[in-house]
């Protein structure tokens, strides 16, 4: 019999600023160092010492330097001196545990090689929220199948010649499990942002973007050409405000009223694990007659109870959210994006958007990882299993998160969220946990400028469905040390609620 999915009791504000003097010193310390990568690039350019950073072509002087000097001593100096903790190679299937390659820096981050040895950690850093990255098992086989039948590529775009049968199935698919009326998917999920908000508003439009949206959207929402106003995190108030008073004044590049105001959010956000408060946009979007866009690169396969989405945990109509956009990346474990909305729109979009236009359509096997895994989350299959990935996903989100809680760290976002931010606030101590924890040979992802600010730098946690409360405890007793040895913890520990663990333990 299916278990019920609960949603948690919502908290508007799920973020607390460090102490006075915490934010300060992450500052002094930020700009010491920024102090010392100028010394050094000093130093270098007048031969007072050597190093292995690249240099210009000397047929370029006197041209316009390609890079911002400010990010060139961060990317040469703190930066590089991190490297270790970022874009490490995995040589395996990204599941709850994957291998990594082993690789060694002589020369302090400037280049790295591989001795082709390897080892197994505890994956923490991976968006699999659903555990269907695997290379095994229905998805897998239905993959293989349509590799035998379609081969692997169109070889154009859909106006060219690649305008295949799996490409209108996935389509198909996507908005059978959104519940609305139409939906296009395309190859890149960083694209379907950046190339179709262009393509619904216009410079005489107004747009309500949230202060921690995605970069794709404030691309999109740049290139588009409006009028933006940004509010602050999840801030329906807030929102409502600069919409008023807006609509108060004539557009700036127009000397007319607003022809649309558009109001963009995440359904979660990644950096956060905030979930949004949908139901307020929602009051706000009919209230002043205003279209509503919803990204769901995160929140689609990883709430509600069938995983269709922040629309779902909320229980909301999907008809009231114009442009449902979500990524096929991270829960249902292949490539691209998707929008989804009315006929009427996604036929706009189909007609005038770049992506529709110069995007492939995405590979066969990819559209029957994607069409497989929903089959599984609506229960198609004849099965209960994606109710048990979705309950799953959802206990091991609350279990881990309430943990660290309990032992006293900082933490940020939603209960019911699988993205679980700790707060170390100091970069030094991200990359020295990052570091001791791939010791314990356990993955995180180290977080820090220009991903946030100077002084809120956070490890972040990706929970899956697929990760075991034993895989989950060993985490957190390596976490509980190397918390102590950084001084990461900025709260009081709080003791363990026993019928919060005997329920738990039950319910596994």
């Amino acid at each position: 019999m299916a278990e019920p999915f609960k949603r948690s009791p919502y908290v508007q504000n799920t973020t607390e600023e460090s102490i006075w003097y915490v934010q300060l010193l992450t500052h002094l310390a930020s700009y010491v160092s920024l102090f010392g990568a100028i010394l050094a690039e000093w130093l270098v350019k007048y031969r007072i010492v050597s190093s292995n950073i690249s240099k210009d072509d000397p047929r370029n002087k006197g041209f316009a330097s390609l890079n911002d000097r400010f990010e060139g001593y961060y990317t040469n100096y703190p930066y590089r001196l991190a490297s270790d903790v970022m874009n490490r190679p995995i040589c395996g299937v990204p599941g709850a545990i994957v291998d990594v390659s082993n690789r060694q820096t002589s020369d302090e981050g400037w280049a790295y090689t591989q001795d082709g040895s390897k080892r197994t950690i505890v994956n923490l850093g991976s968006y699999n929220y659903l555990g269907f990255s695997h290379n095994d098992g229905p998805c897998a086989q239905r993959a293989a199948d349509y590799i035998d039948k379609y081969g692997l590529h169109m070889g154009g775009t859909r106006h060219e010649g690649g305008n295949h049968v799996t490409q209108k199935h996935l389509e198909e698919c996507i908005a059978n499990y959104l519940k609305v009326e139409s939906a296009i998917a395309f190859p890149m999920g960083f694209s379907t942002n950046a190339m179709n908000i262009p393509a619904l508003v216009d410079k005489g439009s107004l747009i309500l973007s949230d202060k921690f949206n995605h970069a794709s959207l404030v691309l999109g929402c740049r290139l588009s050409g409006a009028t933006i106003k940004v509010f602050k995190h999840n801030n329906p108030q807030d929102c409502e405000r600069l919409l008023r008073n807006a609509l108060c004044e004539l557009s700036p590049k127009t000397g007319k009223a607003y022809n649309k105001v558009l109001i963009v959010l995440e359904g979660i956000y990644s950096m956060e694990g905030t979930i949004i408060h949908l139901p307020a946009f929602i009051e706000i979007k009919k209230k002043y007659k205003s279209y509503l866009f919803l990204d769901e690169a995160h929140s689609i396969g990883a709430l509600g109870p069938t995983g269709r989405g922040v629309v779902e945990y909320w229980g909301c109509d999907p008809k009231d959210v114009d442009v449902m956009m979500g990524t096929l990346t991270k829960s249902f474990a292949a490539a691209g994006g998707y929008m989804g909305g009315s006929k009427a729109v996604i036929d706009h979009i189909r007609a005038q958007s770049h992506g529709s236009c110069y995007g492939a359509p995405i590979s066969p096997p990819l559209v029957a990882q994607v069409a497989e895994s929903m089959k599984i989350m609506t229960g198609e299959d004849g099965t209960d299993i994606g109710n048990q990935k979705a309950v799953r996903l959802l206990k091991n989100s609350r279990y881990f998160r309430r943990r660290l809680i309990e032992l006293g760290f900082m933490v940020y976002g939603h209960e019911d969220s699988p993205v679980v931010p700790l707060m170390t606030f100091w970069i030094t101590k991200v990359v020295y946990i990052s570091r001791r924890m791939f010791d314990y040979n356990i993955g995180v992802v180290a977080v820090g400028y220009p991903a946030t600010s100077l002084s809120t730098a956070r490890v972040r946690f990706c929970l899956s469905a697929d990760h075991t409360k034993e895989q989950l405890d060993y985490v957190l007793k390596m976490m509980d040390v190397v918390g102590d040895e950084t001084g990461s913890k900025y709260m009081k520990a709080i003791k363990p609620n026993p019928a919060y663990s005997s329920d738990e333990e039950k319910a596994r």
